[in-house]
């Protein structure tokens, strides 16, 4: 199937400011792209793209005269085909884990292994196969907090989401990777496209969303406690320790937001194009 992916954002600045974004494509699925307008090509500014140490392809740009246009419009190609699972993948010993999956054993900005890790074990300890541990966790995240638009905060921290039990899809996934973490399972905090594909349209405005990857058996496997169930159409844009290292767009200096959409949609599949 191909899906139509994209965004139009708009930003206003008081004065001369650089900004990191990280909202194109990750670099994973760059090549399923059937076609892409890419977003630099209409900001008129200096750009500078490069590849940060988790892999995702960001760009720093630097806006002079107050106004910045980010617009992406691109279809990609996709299996069709749900999230991948594999019930019989286990918990990888951490003396046998690659080392970059090390980072993801720690605590982070968001994700309070410390304070958690009490619970993680008296909850799930007895959970002893990996994947049902994976998803002891997922299911428990999905029953413990409320989703709502209007509990949005930038600062809320795993242990605090917990405590609260509200959240938006970023604070389950925090809470979800902090107690995978606890339990001596890698993982990692992703956002991206996720569209209403096989599923009943949601009738909010379209959104990035964010989920989170857990490493078993010796692969990286997508778990998602906002919607506890595998997805068709799922696109990465970024993964990182959480959504610290990973903020769409990092601006330093002051800014007003003046229009934000985002867009994914099935659409007929495009013929693709080809090389002389």
């Amino acid at each position: 199937m191909h899906i139509r992916y994209g965004f139009d954002i708009e930003m206003q600045f008081s004065q001369p400011t650089t900004l990191i974004t990280v909202l194109d494509v990750h670099p994973s699925r760059r090549g399923d792209i059937v076609r892409e307008q890419d977003l630099s090509a209409l900001s008129n500014h200096p750009t500078q793209a490069y590849i940060d140490s988790f892999g995702n392809l960001c760009r720093r740009i630097h806006v002079e005269d107050g106004f910045l246009h980010l617009r992406c419009d691109g279809v990609i190609r996709d299996s069709g085909e749900p999230d991948k699972a594999l019930q019989k993948a286990r918990i990888v010993p951490i003396m046998a884990l690659p080392k970059e999956a090390l980072t993801y054993l720690h605590g982070s900005r968001y994700c309070e292994t410390d304070l958690l890790s009490d619970f993680a074990w008296k909850q799930f300890g007895q959970v002893t196969d990996g994947w049902q541990r994976v998803q002891a966790v997922t299911d428990f995240v999905h029953s413990h907090l409320s989703f709502g638009y209007e509990h949005a905060s930038p600062t809320r921290s795993a242990l605090q989401a917990f405590e609260q039990r509200v959240g938006v899809c970023r604070d389950f996934a925090h809470l979800a990777v902090a107690l995978c973490r606890c339990l001596n399972i890698p993982a990692r905090y992703c956002n991206g496209y996720l569209g209403d594909i096989g599923v009943p349209p949601d009738p909010a405005a379209m959104d990035f969303n964010a989920w989170f990857q857990a490493y078993l058996g010796g692969a990286w496997y997508t778990f998602d406690p906002r919607h506890n169930q595998r997805r068709i159409g799922r696109i990465l844009i970024g993964c990182g320790r959480d959504a610290a290292d990973v903020p769409m767009i990092s601006s330093f200096g002051s800014h007003t937001l003046s229009k934000f959409e985002v867009v994914t949609e099935l659409v007929a599949e495009e013929p693709e194009a080809t090389s002389a």
